[in-house]
C-alpha cells in the first residue's frame, strides 16, 4: 500500500512504520536515560545524606564528651575536626542548602572549639548548628524521588 503525498512522490506503509518506529525507540531511549540519571543522583544523594546524619551525631556526641563530660578522650577538638570537614565534604554531593549548612557548621566549630570545654554558650552554637544542619538533610531525603 502506498499513500500519495504529492504528484510523483508516495510513500510506502512500511517507510511510516520504520520513520515511527525510530521515533518512539529514540523518545523512549531518551526517557530511560534520563530516569536512570534521576536514580543514580536520588541514589547518590541519598547514600550521602545518611553518612552526614551519622557524622553529625557522632560530632554531636564529641562536643557532649568534651562540654559536659570533660573527657578530652572522646571529646576530643581533633576528632571534632575531622568530624566537621568530613561533614563538609560530603556536603559537596548533596544540595547546595546542606553545602551552606555544612560551612556554617564548619564556621561554628571553628570559632567556638576552643571554648567548647568550660563554655555552655559554645557548646550550644554548635548543638544549634548540628541540629540546622540534620533538619537540612531530612528535608532533602523527604524531597527524593
Amino acid at each position: 500500500m502506498k499513500i500519495a503525498i504529492s504528484g510523483e512522490q508516495t510513500i510506502s506503509v512500511f517507510q511510516l512504520t520504520a520513520v515511527f518506529s525510530m521515533l518512539f525507540a529514540l523518545v523512549g531511549f531518551s526517557y530511560n536515560v534520563w530516569r536512570m540519571e534521576i536514580t543514580e543522583y536520588n541514589n547518590n544523594v541519598r547514600s550521602a545524606s545518611f553518612e552526614l546524619l551519622l557524622q553529625l551525631s557522632e560530632l554531636e556526641s564529641i562536643v557532649y564528651a568534651a562540654h559536659y563530660d570533660k573527657d578530652l578522650v572522646q571529646g576530643n577538638p581533633r576528632k571534632g575536626w575531622v568530624k566537621v570537614n568530613l561533614i563538609a565534604d560530603l556536603s559537596m554531593i548533596t544540595e547546595p542548602e546542606i553545602s551552606a549548612a555544612a560551612k556554617q557548621l564548619q564556621q561554628s566549630w571553628q570559632t567556638n572549639w576552643q571554648e567548647l570545654e568550660n563554655d555552655e554558650t559554645s557548646a550550644e552554637v554548635i548543638v544549634s548548628s548540628i541540629d540546622n544542619t540534620r533538619a537540612k538533610v531530612r528535608q532533602l531525603l523527604k524531597q527524593l524521588e
